[in-house]
């Protein structure tokens, strides 16, 4: 039910941000953080199974937690590209590249070693 209800308000909110550009208005922060925290109830929601249905794959069975680890990786290195992407197209297209993107970029790439010392670390 959640997948259904998610989906729908995904659909009706993107639908609007789509109608807001079409008619010239402006979108900001609202539209933006809305379609991404919907998406996310959506995408959550068909992903997991509940307890009470008793269907799919459950988060905190062994499988969920290697899914939920494979998934977190690859994720990390995809954001680390996109952030890498957006860093070169601003280079590309303004000539000059944007200080906070680059220390993102820089944060992206320590992210992940930082992590894995502190809970390497915490085993010790």
């Amino acid at each position: 039910m959640t997948a259904v209800l998610s989906g729908i308000a995904s659909i009706i909110v993107v639908g609007f941000t789509i109608y807001k550009i079409w008619v010239g208005k402006e979108i900001g922060f609202n539209e933006v953080s809305s379609i991404g925290g919907l998406l996310i109830l959506f995408l959550t929601a068909i992903t997991w199974g509940s307890k009470e249905e008793k269907d799919g794959i459950l988060q905190e069975e062994e499988l969920g937690q290697r899914i939920i680890e494979k998934s977190s990786k690859i994720s990390y290195f995809l954001i680390m590209l996109f952030v890498f992407l957006a860093a070169v197209i601003d280079k590309l297209v303004s000539g000059s590249i944007n200080i906070m993107l680059l220390l993102l970029l820089i944060l992206s790439m320590i992210t992940l070693p930082f992590v894995e010392f502190i809970v390497a670390k915490k085993y010790q």
